[in-house]
């Protein structure tokens, strides 16, 4: 499913990129290329989506003012959140 499907609702989100992030390692993606196509996604949504909450709109903020190494800190962040609510759930 597109993860823009997913905008409205944060939580929807967060549970959408941490199934992501779990299949990137299953198939051995290295944490420097999960890292890289974060990023990627930060800038697409960045450039490309509204955000359709708080947390969105807080997150589209801190990318646009960030430069490139913020911004792979923030994709870092995002991974480690979602990593974390991943393993909570089991």
């Amino acid at each position: 499913m597109n993860p823009e499907s997913y905008i409205d609702d944060f939580s929807k989100w967060k549970e959408w990129l941490g199934d992501r992030v779990n299949q990137a390692h299953a198939v051995g993606m290295s944490d420097q290329q999960l890292e890289e196509a974060a990023v990627r996604l930060g800038t697409y949504l960045a450039d490309k989506v509204d955000p359709a909450n708080p947390q969105e709109r807080l997150l589209a903020q801190m990318w646009d003012v960030s430069p490139k190494e913020d911004q792979r800190v923030l994709a870092r962040t995002m991974i480690n959140l979602v990593s974390k609510d991943q393993q909570t759930k089991h």
